[in-house]
């Protein structure tokens, strides 16, 4: 068997950088949706669902969260292939216990499910180098341990992903972006985020 390899849309990309800069001064989470393809070795990330900004170590709205977005996306015959972590300072460029916890949890039911962690210094480099890999790092399981990935093993679906992400961090388009915390606290705010990209 290869190396398996991550394709990411650029939508559930955008969303996820999008809600690390909403919330700039605290770790944020999100999870990623999508369909492994086994004959050409790559999990097809084709969405991204916002989770939390506060108390994102919590189970009980965890354990809802992943009910309600199993329940949504099932019926189109997607399901969760990975998770995402930005953490609380710039500065930080490590994986959390809180990321490996609920990365592991995935990894139950979906063997193959990697985690993002946001690259903070790419993320600032960007419009001055003008890079198209991820700004986000990927982790995969290593028997028990999380281990990080060579770079091309996570790959953007569309090669132009991050001058969209520029365009829509120069008007500032991360105050649209709605997470299950918000949905929880006020259930007419929309955790699908349907209306961001329109």
């Amino acid at each position: 068997m290869g190396e398996l390899t991550y394709e990411i849309g650029q939508n559930a990309y955008i969303k996820l950088v999008l809600h690390a800069l909403k919330h700039k001064s605290s770790s944020v989470n999100g999870v990623l949706v999508g369909r492994f393809d086994a004959s050409k070795e790559v999990v097809q990330i084709s969405d991204a669902v916002p989770l939390f900004h506060s108390n994102i170590g919590l189970l009980p709205p965890l354990e809802i969260a992943l009910m309600q977005i199993e329940e949504h996306y099932s019926s189109q015959g997607l399901s969760l292939v990975g998770y995402f972590h930005a953490n609380e300072r710039a500065d930080d460029s490590d994986l959390n216990n809180v990321a490996k916890n609920i990365g592991d949890h995935l990894c139950r039911y979906f063997p193959q499910a990697g985690v993002l962690l946001l690259d903070n210094k790419k993320l600032e480099a960007l419009p001055k180098v003008k890079d198209r890999t991820p700004v986000m790092q990927l982790y995969s399981r290593d028997g028990s341990k999380w281990k990080v990935e060579d770079s091309g093993r996570l790959v953007m679906k569309e090669p132009s992903a991050n001058i969209i992400l520029l365009d829509y961090v120069s008007t500032q388009k991360w105050e649209d972006i709605v997470d299950f915390d918000d949905h929880l606290d006020n259930i007419s705010e929309d955790w699908l985020n349907v209306e961001l990209f329109k």
